[in-house]
This record gives C-alpha cells, structure tokens and sequence, in this order.
C-alpha cells in the first residue's frame, strides 16, 4: 500500500517558511494593500511630474501612471527587496534559492505585474503566475 504525502499543515510550509512572523507568507490583505499603495503612489508622482492630464487625457500621458509604477517598483524591489507599499506593509520579495533579487528579475517581475494578467494568475502558496515564473515568493519583513 502506498501511502500519500502529507498536506502541508500552514501555507508556505512547502516552500520552506516558517508558519509566522518574519520570513513567513505574506497574506493578501497585505500584499494588496500594498499594491493599492503603490499604484496611488504614482498616481502622485505621475502628476506632479507630467500634469493633471495623466489622470484625464489620452495619448502618451494615459501611460504615464503606469511608467512611474514601473520605475518605482522595479527600482526598489531591486535595491530593498520590495515596492514603496511592500516595504510600508512590512513585506519582501525574496528568490525561493534565498539569492538576492537582482536587476533582472526585479524588473521582469515588475513588467509582468504591468500585464497584470499574470499578477491574478494564482498558483500554489499564494504565489501569482509572476512568482512561480521567477522563483520568488512574497514574505513578512522582520
């Protein structure tokens, strides 16, 4: 008789993380909230940069908005590991082979976040298609 495996007692548990506290899987609440952050975040910086239009009009500043979230996130998810709303809500990209994030994969992750499409793409361990694609997983900061 073969026996099954064992189901993983607390989301994360296959991906090696503890079931709380820092280093433990991000929850939704908090990844969104971040995002929603981050997305009003360069609703700002993209007006004061380009003008109320980016808001209104069509044309290259209907863009703008997303080329500012772009920037921000791919810029600081490389240099502190997370987005101005992860690092706010306390959270982390991290590479599942615990290697820094790096350039390009921040920024790849950064440009499928654009798509959106693979952001709501959900795998296993609350991982967007986005994260199972780079081998990252989003966690609690210490």
């Amino acid at each position: 008789m073969t026996s099954q495996p064992e189901a993983a007692s607390y989301p994360g548990e296959s991906l090696g993380l503890p079931a709380s506290g820092a280093g433990s899987l991000a929850s939704w609440r908090s990844r969104i909230a971040a995002l929603l952050v981050d997305w009003g975040t360069s609703m700002i910086l993209a007006t004061f940069a380009f003008g109320i239009g980016v808001l209104r009009d069509g044309g290259w500043r209907a863009w703008m908005i997303l080329a500012v979230f772009f920037v921000q996130t791919s810029v600081m998810s490389a240099l502190v590991g997370g987005s101005f709303g992860q690092v706010l809500a306390r959270l982390a990209i991290v590479r599942l082979d615990r290697r820094p994030l790096g350039w390009a994969r921040a920024i790849a992750r950064a440009a499928l976040i654009c798509l959106v499409v693979p952001t709501v793409v959900i795998g296993a361990e609350r991982r967007a298609l986005n994260d199972l694609v780079l081998g990252t997983v989003v966690v609690r900061r210490a």
